[in-house]
């Protein structure tokens, strides 16, 4: 396919998305998403994981209005 021809709106993209997570690859019909091995948190532990990332957000706000005021002259 010419990329003149090709869709610019991603929807080739998405069937072939799903059609691999319809399929198992073993021809047995749809993955189920709980079967296999995962990895399990505790909540405490993902309280914990997060917390650098809750910090940086609450850093990038008050960046935010910090460099808006400054633009603006408002919050």
């Amino acid at each position: 396919m010419d990329s003149d021809e090709a869709e610019a709106c991603g929807r080739c993209a998405m069937s072939s998305v799903v059609d691999v997570a319809d399929s198992a690859g073993d021809g047995e019909g749809p993955q189920d998403p709980f079967d296999g091995g995962r990895i399990e948190v505790s909540e405490d532990e993902m309280r914990k994981a997060a917390a650098p990332a809750v910090v940086a957000g609450r850093v990038k706000r008050k960046l935010n209005e910090v460099a808006t005021k400054l633009t603006y002259g408002r919050t």
